[in-house]
């Protein structure tokens, strides 16, 4: 996919690439696993990674347009119902969400006694929150996006099989208790591929304005907000195959660039990392005690609202069990901004403390 004058069998080479990514990534997504097309993306690109004798990656134009594609697409989380839902309740929230940075940090710093494995890599592999937005800015921010990608997806899976488990089991859930939530009325992919064509430009002209880092994915995401907020999206969203082309290209990114020696990292990394994230979901589910009596809301809810990935699954198992969606979404919709807006930040200090 690089290079000034691609040949026919380069192009060949790529087209079969990103068909065998599409497939993947559809036969993934009707598995019912989260994040498809990344998946499939990673997945093809580690296969053709492996086994091509001559490098490929993903131009840089495509990879800057796929983060901005993920930025609005996070940013259209946001809107004034949802953060009114925490109301009065705003301030352990918000020292819940800082709680939860610093623990998942911490862990990953756990990881970096790994050989391989860079305190960056291993605070960006263990954030909380946003895992196709940390694994899309990591290589930008000095971080290892291979370790990444698969330390994070570990985490999500493993979040995504227990979650219901524990919701029923640990916290009394009724399953029969759900409610249909209503679906608002989309004003159509049109509306929604001018929203994120305007946003995406618009975020990344002003973010590398004012020099924010990783404009490609920070700055759509702070002007998808801003217009959510301001009402003035119309409901508009990403459009289902323009996200899911982007997911695809942060996956073949990221699976491209593996090589035997870094699989091996991986691979060496896996049960400690498994391990750390078992400490970290309980250390949240213990912050979601701390929620729960601070805020009055129900166990079930403060569970959900902590759990330290898997926002669409999450959001599912809320509304599928009876709890109050609205305020899980919400504590998970701020915390995923505060990661992904302290992830700079925490790549630059950890850097200036390494050897």
């Amino acid at each position: 996919m690089r290079g000034p004058r691609p040949s026919a069998r380069g192009l060949a080479d790529a087209a079969f690439v990103l068909a065998g990514a599409a497939l993947a990534g559809w036969l993934l997504g009707r598995a019912g696993v989260p994040s498809a097309g990344l998946f499939g993306g990673l997945l093809a690109g580690l296969v053709r990674g492996l086994a091509g004798r001559t490098p490929l990656g993903v131009p840089r134009p495509a990879a800057a347009a796929s983060q901005a594609v993920v930025g609005v697409s996070i940013g259209a989380l946001v809107d004034p119902e949802t953060l009114a839902a925490l109301g009065e309740d705003w301030l352990p929230v918000v020292l819940v969400t800082l709680a939860t940075l610093l623990l998942t940090v911490g862990a990953g710093l756990l990881l970096r006694r790994q050989p391989g494995i860079s305190p960056v890599t291993g605070a960006f592999a263990m954030i909380a929150g946003g895992a196709s937005g940390i694994t899309a800015m990591a290589r930008d921010l000095g971080a290892d996006d291979r370790m990444v990608a698969v330390l994070q997806y570990l985490r999500v899976v493993l979040i995504v099989v227990a979650m219901p488990i524990v919701a029923t089991t640990v916290y009394g859930a009724d399953p029969a208790a759900g409610t249909a939530v209503p679906e608002e009325a989309a004003p159509g992919w049109p509306a929604g591929l001018l929203f994120t064509a305007g946003c995406a430009v618009v975020g990344v002209l002003l973010a590398r304005l004012v020099r924010l880092p990783v404009p490609a994915l920070l700055g759509p995401l702070l002007v998808a907000a801003a217009v959510d907020l301001g009402g003035l999206s119309g409901g508009a969203d990403v459009p289902g195959p323009v996200e899911a082309a982007a997911f695809v290209l942060i996956g073949l990114q990221v699976g491209l660039r593996f090589t035997v020696a870094s699989l091996r990292t991986v691979g060496r990394a896996l049960l400690p990392a498994l391990a750390v994230i078992v400490g970290l979901v309980l250390a949240c589910a213990g912050l979601g005690l701390v929620l729960s009596a601070a805020t009055g809301v129900s166990e079930l809810d403060a569970y959900l609202a902590t759990t330290p990935g898997g926002l669409y699954a999450v959001l599912a198992t809320a509304t599928g069990t009876g709890a109050d969606a609205t305020f899980v979404l919400a504590v998970q919709v701020l915390r995923l901004f505060v990661m992904l807006l302290a992830a700079p930040l925490i790549a630059a200090r950890l850097r200036r403390g390494s050897p």
